[in-house]
């Protein structure tokens, strides 16, 4: 009763290449609303548009050089950054201000920078995206600036976009006359949000044939085997077909309206992905160790210790007998040294013991970081440790 209105919103159907079946996605959606609510959701269950992306439908990126001017004498220097002073002499000619050439520029309010944006699929002309403008010279202070019109290529060479407006930046930096400065995060590098025109599309492959092709964000055979089965039990046996472990080839409808709505339907399944490989990820740098839920341990004993090593550095007067008739007066080092071993506890590994109960084992005798990962590299030595140990 809750629900019939909501079948009876949509005479809208499709059908798919091949199938032979006409179906309502309204209905398909409404029917999943349902059975979400009757039973529930899975608890780790994700939806597929957060798993997968269509094949062909990208963002791309967009490079620019362009001038920020109104700068409060935190420019670039014109004896260390000519390329500067030239783009402001080439600007001013092209505006059709002649500039003689014996004449020198050295304006201390201009910047040379770079831009980068990137271009969202089906990203349309006129729409505005946002832009990253950096310094490339000496200067020293983006704060205050605007950045000139500036065409934005791709890849390609094309101009897809083109950025003008004020900088915000998020930094700053003050010196004093005595050489000191203080600097609070990077005041050489700002944002302009919608700073830039879309001028050219790019196509995309979405209304291309008569199928999309879903790539797994990762690749894990599991998660594709799920997400078909999901798909099928839907729309329809033989709507979706695993390709490899990270792609999945869907028919879809050929009109680009109904495909729109297909797609809807499809990326809000939800699908349980598959459980990571067992993996301990060990950051050499920082000390950070990280272990997977799938990590397990095969029956060992381990026993660490830590080892103190003192020494003491200590000076003492040498001088010859009263009656001596030779020899000097000489300082003489002493050094004192001293081990000291911490106590010891050896715990026990049980077949398949998890995660868990690996991380309470090394909290008991107190280890560090470092520790941990000395105990780790010794299991995985010893053949004990069942997961794989990546060091980066």
């Amino acid at each position: 009763m809750g629900y019939a209105g909501l079948y009876m919103t949509t005479n809208r159907w499709f059908s798919l290449p091949g199938s032979g079946r006409r179906f309502n996605a309204c209905f398909h959606a409404a029917l999943i609303l349902a059975l979400a609510i009757a039973i529930g959701s899975p608890a780790q269950a994700a939806r597929i548009k957060d798993l997968a992306d269509i094949a062909g439908v990208r963002s791309n990126q967009l490079l620019g050089y362009g001038l920020v001017v109104g700068l409060d004498g935190s420019g670039d220097k014109h004896n260390t950054v000519p390329y500067t002073m030239q783009s402001l002499r080439s600007m001013l000619n092209q505006l059709g201000i002649v500039v003689p050439p014996e004449l020198k520029l050295k304006p201390k309010n201009v910047a040379a920078v770079s831009i980068h944006a990137e271009l969202p699929p089906f990203a349309k002309n006129g729409q505005r995206i946002d832009v990253t403008v950096s310094s490339i010279g000496d200067a020293k202070n983006l704060r205050g600036g605007s950045l000139l019109m500036t065409p934005l290529k791709g890849a390609d060479g094309q101009v897809y976009a083109v950025a003008q407006g004020n900088l915000v930046v998020g930094g700053l930096s003050a010196s004093g006359a005595d050489g000191s400065s203080v600097t609070v995060n990077i005041p050489t590098a700002g944002r302009i949000p919608n700073g830039a025109t879309v001028e050219r599309s790019v196509k995309t492959l979405f209304g291309v044939g008569n199928y999309l092709t879903l790539n797994l964000k990762s690749g894990d055979f599991t998660t594709v085997k799920r997400m078909v089965d999901s798909i099928n039990k839907t729309v329809g046996s033989n709507t979706a077909r695993a390709i490899d472990a990270s792609s999945i080839r869907v028919n879809a409808p050929v009109d680009t309206s109904q495909r729109v709505g297909f797609y809807s339907l499809i990326e809000n399944l939800e699908v349980m992905p598959g459980t990571a490989p067992a993996r301990v990820i060990v950051n050499s740098r920082t000390g950070t160790v990280v272990i997977s839920n799938e990590v397990r341990v095969f029956p060992a004993a381990v026993s660490h210790g830590n080892m103190v090593v003192t020494i003491s550095e200590e000076t003492a007067v040498s001088q010859p007998a009263p009656l001596a008739r030779r020899g000097n007066t000489e300082v003489v080092a002493q050094s004192e040294v001293a081990i000291s071993e911490g106590q010891s506890r050896m715990f026990l590994f049980n077949p398949g013991t998890t995660l868990d109960e690996v991380v309470r084992a090394v909290n008991q005798v107190g280890a560090a970081p470092s520790d941990l990962v000395a105990i780790l590299e010794a299991l995985k030595q010893a053949g004990a440790l069942q997961a794989e140990l990546v060091v980066i």
